[in-house]
């Protein structure tokens, strides 16, 4: 893979103002658990090899089994997840693919009945945190660090 730039290194203030706004999501109240399904799962449909390495070591740290981890890309044909996570994961799926359809009135209306505005408009804002990260790291074919 061709040697790219690095943000962080030629444009210092742009990224530290990204990596403040993750420090932000990183520190709310949502729960380790679903910020890490939400950044496994947004990374996973971006095919962003850095951030899969990294979240999966983190959520793995953090508690999570490697069944859910190995079956997130597939969390729809399985009974592991809870309604709960299902909402956060569908959330997840319909703004990272949002040339799709973004995020659809039913997911809304489904999340809107679960959580309280608060946590919501956090785990909108961990999506698109997540994403943006991703294309941070594929764009600069952010190198993995063991």
């Amino acid at each position: 893979m061709d040697k790219r730039i690095q943000i962080d290194v030629t444009e210092p203030i742009s990224f530290n103002a990204m990596y403040a706004f993750g420090s932000i999501i990183m520190q709310s109240e949502l729960s380790n658990t679903h910020k890490e399904l939400i950044n496994i799962r947004a990374s996973q449909l971006n095919g962003c090899a850095f951030c899969l390495d990294m979240h999966t070591k983190d959520a793995m740290k953090n508690g999570e089994t490697k069944e859910r981890v190995f079956l997130l890309d597939a969390w729809k044909e399985t009974t592991i997840f809870s309604e709960e996570e299902k909402i956060i994961l569908q959330i997840t799926e319909e703004i990272t693919m949002i040339q799709d359809q973004g995020l659809s009135a039913k997911t809304y209306k489904k999340a809107i009945e679960r959580f309280d505005e608060k946590y919501l408009a956090l785990i909108i804002m961990a999506v698109v945190n997540i994403n943006a990260w991703n294309r941070i790291a594929i764009s600069t074919h952010k190198p993995i660090v063991d």
